[in-house]
């Protein structure tokens, strides 16, 4: 049910928040803005206590940024296990995807989950390998769904009073589509998504291009959850 009222005053993330117009910004997968957001939760051992917070690229990305403010400000403990969870704009680059290797062989009590709204750059090769080592290192990479949309605009966003529950509707069809395109990288196949801008009326298009691979090695369900793809049909 939603509140009458915005985050409660007393709510410990309250100046952490980030305003409704930066999320919508900065998470709607339809904009290609180049920009970057980073909406993080930390938990440590058996405490049930979240720790959240937001970042934003700087001079560096929000990735180097997380690791730098993480190992600066956290001794960390190896007995002491620890599970971060982000939600990212965009995916992270090769050289990101790198450094977040190098951050968890260092701390192997650190499990990390990554959401993000978009794939950067997704068609580049290093960025594509770079997203396949993190997910063989142990970390899970997932295309942020209504569920995990809500979940952001419920724990990170200074939403207006009454409008706990809404979260802007991102159309699903791009989530599907964006989710089809991560399961090439990590299968190790050829894009299937192109995305294009026209700049004169700011639209981006988004065009899916199947291979006979894609029809053989991609479960058929992730397939027919875009609703742009008919599988074919063999009489017996």
């Amino acid at each position: 049910m939603a509140s009458d009222q915005g985050p409660s005053a007393g709510d410990p993330t309250s100046r952490r928040r980030i305003e409704p117009w930066e999320f919508e910004m900065f998470y709607d997968p339809r904009d290609l803005r180049k920009e970057a957001c980073l909406l993080y939760e930390i938990k440590w051992g058996t405490s049930h206590k979240i720790w959240r917070n937001s970042s934003k690229n700087t001079t560096k990305h929000v990735e180097l940024n997380f690791i730098e403010k993480f190992t600066s400000e956290r001794r960390f403990c190896s007995s002491i296990s620890c599970s971060i969870m982000w939600f990212l704009s965009w995916s992270p680059c090769w050289e990101c995807s790198k450094a977040i290797r190098e951050f968890l062989s260092q701390r192997p009590g650190v499990t990390l989950v990554i959401y993000v709204a978009r794939l950067y750059w997704h068609m580049d090769e290093q960025n594509r390998q770079g997203l396949r080592d993190l997910i063989n290192c142990g970390v899970t990479i997932q295309i942020m769904r209504p569920s995990e949309h809500d979940h952001c605009w419920r724990n990170f966003v200074n939403y207006p009073p009454g409008k706990e529950a809404h979260w802007p509707r991102y159309p699903s069809l791009l989530m599907n589509l964006y989710a089809l395109e991560l399961h090439c990288i990590i299968l190790s196949l050829p894009s299937c998504l192109i995305i294009s801008r026209r700049c004169q009326k700011q639209l981006t298009m988004f065009r899916l291009t199947l291979q006979s691979c894609h029809y053989q090695r991609i479960p058929p369900h992730i397939l027919l959850c875009t609703g742009l793809v008919q599988l074919p049909v063999t009489w017996r």
